[in-house]
């Protein structure tokens, strides 16, 4: 028999998902399956509605080795486990003549552990376990929710967290999983055999293919210790996310509550002398961080370095005691011990790496205030340490030992690949040389008529926006917008503060249009409500910028109120930028510019979800017209018709609310 060509295979795909090919779904997998045969990486910009899961995933299953897929968020994840992949296995059964396999993995504290559930969880203030369920009231939503779990855990084959619906809050979640420090590990444990986190690593080993998250991939380049089986093929979905997932990973943080948290852990499992210290250099630390200002810390003060080595050496005297210490009132000695160790051994690393003062790592101060309605995170100060640049190590974990595609609808900013293709650790396309990952980028376009289906109007008549202080201008060209639209309008803001502040002011100025505000309901919620009301209106900040996907005449506007540069005070931000301008180069363009670019390509992707959308996106800041980087951003969103003529917007605007309408819409 024949092998089958990757055109019927796909075509085969397509046909089984109720899909239709597309020519940049075909140029995909093609160029997919070409670097996977030579073992070259690859970089391909993928529109919307091109179907892009299905152009890499056939030429993956049709190689046949081992396939990591990788993607940012728990939607994708479903759609590829629940719906892609098993269609698609189905439909190339009968040509590859086998059955490929597949299985999920996440981290461990994505799972219920059965120990935490069954045993009770270390209590911190007093020796032993204590029953979770015995202490939450059941009235209450803890002891409801809790309830709820054990229920659950008599049911589910999974113990993902992600099949429990309706979901329950990280609180309540966190008192029945166990981070991989905390985990007594499968031959150590009563319920090892029975363990969720171990059976799906079972399933991942015999899988073909393997569907994770950005944030295990990182783990398993950061930590040396594999997580993901071995695999000769690594695909990375929504790779515009990987860099700051991966610097999320990488980023170590030390605050005084925690620091309590582990002394109470530690104080029954060590002797006095011990305990002793620990206490005593957590008490220094407290005093320091209650006079701590917000901002990064180019040099390590004095006292804070003593402040870490006492820290550091306490924990590791702690570490040490806590091997050969037994308290015979302790019940279930090895998971309180575990849960110790696991919080003093994180004290002690991020410790040690700040006092070891690595030129690649930026160490800051941040302030928090708590959250509405939350008791779980304390407001105060806490201590950050993270990567000056994650790209030598992506360069090193990821593109040394096997083939690479990196796909996502916004990979190509500013006309090139080259501004992605340096922040993941390659140089510029074509460059040779002995050490130097082969690349290329390809983007295969879009199967939407951008310049027919969208307008970009840029508000070149407003003042620019200043840092502080409101923008009157700016409201009232908003409500304008919003009046000729008729509603149906997204609007992304760069700063919560900001996206409550329009809120406010709209809903006196505009009441017949409903604004529904990100914080107030649940991000799932909010999205229907959008959906299900042609004149509501969705106003929010960062997750809104590419989380929503909403065809249809629900969402004809999108609206931007300024360029979101980062934050002039975010020190990981600044600090790459001036590492940039002093190694020569351009740092505004590199680190500020580029981080706006790819959010306005990601925020402008909210327009045109299907053939038959058409909208305008509005950009309230007249730098995207006037500055010499304006080019660059536009260049970076889809090839929309561009305007700065505020009547022309308007018309626009209303003639397409007028046929939605009439269409009943």
């Amino acid at each position: 028999m024949t092998k089958p060509s990757l055109p019927e295979l796909l075509h085969a795909a397509v046909t089984a998902v109720g899909g239709t090919e597309r020519p940049g779904q075909v140029t995909m997998a093609e160029t997919v399956a070409e670097a996977i045969d030579d073992g070259s990486h690859l970089l391909v910009q993928a529109g919307t509605g091109t179907g892009k899961s299905l152009g890499y995933l056939v030429p993956a299953l049709a190689h046949g080795e081992r396939v990591v897929v990788a993607t940012a968020t728990l939607a994708l994840q479903r759609q590829l486990v629940e719906r892609d992949l098993p269609r698609t296995v189905e439909a190339l059964h009968p040509l590859l003549r086998r059955r490929p396999t597949f299985a999920m993995l996440k981290g461990r504290s994505n799972y219920l552990c059965l120990h935490r559930l069954h045993e009770g969880m270390p209590q911190d203030e007093e020796e032993g376990l204590f029953d979770q369920f015995e202490a939450a009231a059941p009235t209450s939503k803890l002891g409801q929710d809790l309830l709820r779990m054990r229920d659950w855990a008599d049911e589910t084959e999974t113990g993902d967290r992600d099949d429990l619906t309706p979901g329950v809050s990280d609180r309540a979640w966190s008192q029945v999983s166990v981070s991989s420090r905390e985990c007594l590990g499968a031959s150590k444990c009563a319920y090892g055999q029975e363990c969720f986190a171990e059976m799906s690593r079972e399933r991942a080993k015999l899988s073909d293919v393997i569907v994770t998250n950005h944030a295990l991939l990182a783990i398993d380049a950061i930590e040396g210790a594999p997580v993901l089986p071995e695999h000769e093929v690594l695909i990375v979905d929504e790779a515009h996310e990987l860099v700051s997932r991966v610097t999320g990973v990488a980023t170590g943080e030390l605050t005084p509550g925690q620091v309590n948290r582990a002394v109470r852990r530690a104080a029954k499992l060590v002797n006095e002398k011990a305990a002793d210290q620990l206490q005593t250099a957590a008490e220094g630390f407290e005093r320091l961080m209650e006079l701590a200002l917000p901002g990064r810390l180019e040099e390590i003060p004095e006292d804070l370095g003593y402040a870490l080595m006492a820290l550091r050496d306490a924990a590791r005297t702690v570490i040490t005691a806590i091997g050969s210490t037994r308290d015979k009132s302790v019940q279930d000695e090895d998971a309180v011990r575990k849960q110790a160790l696991a919080s003093v051994e994180t004290i002690h690393d991020v410790a040690e790496r700040i006092t070891n003062g690595s030129e690649w790592d930026v160490v800051w101060y941040e302030r928090h205030e708590p959250r509405a309605g939350s008791s779980f995170r304390q407001s105060g100060a806490s201590l950050r340490v993270a990567p000056m640049s994650v790209s030598g190590l992506l360069r090193e974990k990821l593109f040394s030992e096997r083939s690479v595609t990196l796909t996502s609808a916004t990979l190509k900013l500013g006309g090139d690949f080259n501004g992605v293709g340096a922040s993941l650790g390659l140089a510029p396309e074509g460059t040779q040389g002995d050490d130097l990952p082969v690349w290329k980028g390809v983007d295969v376009g879009s199967p939407f008529d951008y310049p027919k289906q969208g307008i970009l109007y840029v508000a070149k008549h407003l003042a620019r926006p200043a840092r502080e202080g409101t923008r009157s201008d700016m409201l009232d060209e908003l409500t304008e917008l919003v009046q000729a639209a008729g509603g149906r309008t997204l609007g992304l803001f760069s700063s919560m503060r900001a996206a409550q502040a329009a809120a406010e002011e709209l809903r006196e100025r505009i009441p017949e249009f409903p604004i529904l505000l990100q914080g107030e309901d649940t991000l799932g919620e909010l999205i229907k409500n959008f959906a299900a009301d042609p004149k509501t209106c969705l106003f929010g900040t960062l997750s809104l910028w590419q989380g929503v996907d909403v065809p249809g005449a629900s969402c004809q506007l999108v609206v931007m109120d300024k360029i979101p540069f980062p934050r002039p005070d975010d020190p990981l931000m600044s600090a790459r930028q001036k590492a940039v301008e002093d190694a020569g180069g351009n740092g505004f363009m590199a680190v500020a510019a580029t981080h706006a670019a790819l959010l306005m390509a990601q925020g402008a992707g909210r327009l045109v979800r299907a053939t038959g959308d058409r909208g305008v996106v509005a950009v309230l800041d007249p730098r995207l017209a006037t500055a010499r980087y304006g080019s660059y951003l536009r260049a970076s969103m889809p090839d929309f018709w561009y305007t700065t003529d505020r009547t022309q917007a308007r018309r626009s605007l209303a003639a397409i609310d007028a046929t939605a309408t009439a269409d009943g819409k």
